[in-house]
């Protein structure tokens, strides 16, 4: 059976040109199931794990259908997501997907100024994405205005109820167009997420669920080493000297754990630094400029503060500790 491609998804021209500027050919397996649904109108629920291409699978045909539309003021597309880093991964992605329809999007997260957030949703904004908090902080300040928008985007569902956000985004719902389209990306679909769907969603949803037959990629080589814990910064050290890694990620199960090992391997003279949600939002970001630009070898991180970060390069990942479950692995 012949791939399909982009180009037969009816995605409009300035969004098919885009994605061809981005190098994708052939799309993933969530994108080729849900940019058809999407583009009819339909409500979406789509079980999918991080990596599969799901920022692409929504934003195209949001930014696609935002092109079809009459013109009109205010913002037509939310995208919610449980942390800063995602959000901004989010925008970076629907940017370049709108790099010749000119859709304008706007990150609103903790951690910034919400005066300078209020006065870009001011100058004129097309989609936003968000953390449930920082958009309900906007909401309640009626600097964002929801109801009359087109589309609503849950990415991460399950994260964000794991982080405890599931009444914010009852609170955000609540505020938006009962017309609006709604699509709901979750790894797993707990109970809480099953009933957010149910009583937030047209009746005809549609689901969509990527098998987890291919959580990881064949041309990876996987290993694991059994040591005791008093064991473990002599064991990774080794490892690295083996290795000889350029550019390596290293996650742990807590901040307290992601500060520790890298005063630990600082103190033996890796060019290392970390990432987590203690850390300021300018720390953060300056700490991913330079793993990025490979000016930084080594990023140790937490599940969550790393989840969904896309850097090209990384010759290995190091799991420190024993990652909480499969899809964070992966």
């Amino acid at each position: 059976m012949e791939n399909k491609n982009f180009e037969n998804l009816n995605l409009n021209e300035d969004v098919l040109k885009a994605i061809q500027h981005m190098g994708f050919e052939t799309p993933s397996a969530i994108q080729e199931k849900s940019i058809p649904v999407v583009l009819e109108g339909a409500d979406v629920i789509a079980q999918a794990q991080t990596g599969t291409g799901k920022t692409l699978a929504f934003g195209a045909p949001v930014i696609s259908a935002l092109c079809d539309k009459e013109k009109k003021k205010g913002v037509k597309a939310l995208v919610l997501t449980p942390t800063r880093e995602l959000a901004l991964q989010i925008k970076d992605e629907l940017k370049r997907l709108s790099k010749y329809s000119k859709t304008k999007v706007l990150p609103v997260y903790g951690g910034e100024s919400i005066e300078r957030q209020i006065k870009d949703i001011k100058s004129g904004v097309d989609i936003v994405v968000g953390t449930p908090g920082r958009v309900l902080d906007h909401i309640n300040r009626r600097t964002l205005k929801l109801g009359g928008i087109d589309f609503l985007v849950l990415d991460e569902a399950d994260e964000m109820l794991n982080m405890g956000f599931i009444e914010d985004i009852e609170t955000i719902m609540e505020s938006t167009s009962e017309e609006k389209q709604t699509m709901l990306f979750s790894a797993t679909m707990p109970e809480p997420i099953k009933k957010l769907a149910l009583n937030y969603m047209k009746k005809d949803v549609e689901h969509i669920a990527i098998l987890k037959k291919s959580l990881t990629v064949d041309k990876i080589a996987q290993n694991y080493f059994a040591v005791k814990n008093k064991d473990k910064l002599e064991a990774i050290c080794r490892i690295i000297d083996s290795e000889e890694p350029e550019s390596a990620i290293i996650f742990c199960r807590t901040k307290r754990g992601v500060d520790e090992l890298v005063e630990a391997m600082q103190s033996k003279g890796y060019n290392v630094e970390g990432m987590h949600g203690d850390m300021s939002q300018n720390q953060r970001i300056n700490t991913l400029k330079k793993f990025k630009k490979a000016t930084l070898n080594f990023l140790v991180a937490t599940d969550v503060a790393a989840r969904g970060i896309d850097v090209e390069n990384i010759s290995h990942v190091i799991n420190y500790d024993i990652p909480q479950d499969a899809e964070s692995y992966v």
